[in-house]
């Protein structure tokens, strides 16, 4: 991708944001993500001055005294995006791949958690650590995460998501909501390492996924990793069996990693190349929100 086609597309993203933050995303995450405005701490006696719009009336009617609520007002967010940059998002069947499907995601959420005057940082991982920028605020400062991973040459090309997740817990000073970004195509085990991680932090897991996950094309016999069973299979997508055998190893892998993620109470959210992601995390906020309020 050239330089003005890449200015382009970031101008388009920046727009297109813009005009979702006003309409629906700003207050959907402000809704989800408590890191902003004030925070109930406890009630007291009415004074002279008070606001009577503090006044708590079920507590006025038990005491037969009025009571008013007393606030603080909340630090601000600070928002993490771990972002898988191995070349297995290097795949992809439909107009968009993963890694850009992965990096439209990064800029719209950024772009919102800007305007909201929250701190943004970035990781960027291999089976290393391949880029870390750390938390602040401002539009230069999103643009900045968002040319880095325009232009970043990956060091590695594999995957190691403990790696990612280690690191963010020993260098996390703050709590942090995380949006761990990866296809999670992997052999390691990083469910202790998140459960250590998620002790503290608020992480949401970001599942990148193309059609071809699920649906092969008829080319004829390609090799497949496995990662449940470890291991490379041939598989003729000529072959209704191995066709079929193919998607309901990929749907197991997925349910594995979803149970996985419900048992840590991690949320999820599921991107997939060539269909837009803003009704599934307008749903994904609409959810949260749901369920936080109860």
């Amino acid at each position: 991708m050239i330089y003005k086609e890449i200015l382009k597309k970031i101008k388009r993203i920046e727009i297109t944001t813009r005009y979702l933050v006003n309409t629906v995303l700003q207050g959907e995450y402000l809704s989800t993500f408590k890191g902003r405005g004030i925070e109930f701490t406890e009630v007291r006696e009415y004074v002279e001055g008070d606001d009577v719009r503090t006044i708590d009336w079920n507590v006025t009617a038990r005491m037969n005294q009025p009571y008013v609520k007393t606030f603080i007002e909340e630090r601000e967010l600070q928002v993490i995006f771990a972002a898988d940059l191995s070349a297995s998002l290097i795949s992809g069947s439909k107009e968009n791949l993963k890694n850009e499907l992965l990096f439209e995601f990064i800029a719209t959420l950024g772009f919102t958690v800007n305007i909201n005057n929250d701190r943004v940082g970035f990781l960027g991982f291999t089976s290393e650590l391949e880029k870390f920028i750390p938390p602040k605020k401002g539009k230069k400062h999103i643009l900045r995460i968002i040319r880095e991973i325009l232009y970043h040459e990956r060091k590695n090309q594999k995957t190691n998501i403990n790696f990612a997740i280690n690191y963010l817990n020993h260098i996390l000073r703050k709590k942090s909501t995380i949006f761990l970004i990866s296809d999670f195509y992997t052999a390691d085990d990083f469910y202790d390492s998140l459960r250590a991680l998620r002790y503290y932090h608020d992480i949401i897991a970001i599942i990148v996924r193309d059609p071809m996950d699920f649906e092969l094309l008829p080319i004829g016999l390609i090799p497949v990793y496995d990662a449940e069973n470890k291991k490379v299979l041939w598989l003729d997508t000529f072959n209704k069996k191995d066709v079929g055998k193919y998607k309901k190893t990929s749907l197991s892998y997925d349910n594995k990693i979803i149970k996985n993620f419900k048992s840590l109470g991690i949320d999820y959210i599921y991107i997939t190349c060539g269909k837009p992601f803003i009704q599934d995390l307008i749903a994904f906020f609409k959810k949260r929100e749901k369920r936080l309020a109860r």
